[in-house]
């Protein structure tokens, strides 16, 4: 932690320093917390009890659902990387935070041909799969077919 030093420290930059260095013990603190949730996966998290918003440091990161007439939320893992998630009370007070860190799952098959990767899920039966890294052409045309397979299907 920094501190800042002054020639003549003064009462009210004391007591500043003070509530500073409460504060952020506080936060670091709370932060401790980590969720962990795997790319593309959701996880169902309960929240601290009276949350009436939600705030994540990095939608790009990870997304929440609230869930109606629960103190719950569904967690989805958007891409890989940390965030953080805060709870506030309907006055707009911190009531909670964590950090979140979204990770790869650990099934499928990593295929690299030189700078061109593909990803395929062998679960019984190997198939294209997408996930980020992958290469743009693999991602394009793999996307292009689930897209086509779920307007077949009447699924869009």
């Amino acid at each position: 932690m920094s501190r800042f030093v002054t020639s003549s420290p003064t009462r009210a930059g004391a007591a500043l320093f003070a509530v500073c260095a409460a504060l952020a013990s506080a936060n670091s603190a709370r932060a401790e917390e980590v969720i962990q949730v795997k790319l593309a996966e959701a996880k169902v998290i309960e929240l601290p009890a009276n949350t009436s918003t939600i705030i994540i440091g990095n939608p790009v990161v990870a997304d929440v659902t609230m869930l109606r007439k629960s103190n719950r939320m569904v967690l989805t893992g958007k891409s890989f990387g940390s965030t953080n998630l805060i709870a506030l009370d309907a006055g707009g007070n911190a009531i909670g935070e964590s950090v979140i860190r979204v990770s790869a799952a650990k099934r499928g098959l990593i295929v690299q041909r030189g700078l061109e990767r593909e990803t395929w899920d062998c679960s019984p039966r190997c198939q294209p799969t997408i996930s980020l890294g992958d290469s743009s052409k693999y991602l394009g045309d793999t996307a292009g077919q689930i897209g086509q397979h779920n307007t077949l299907n009447g699924l869009k």
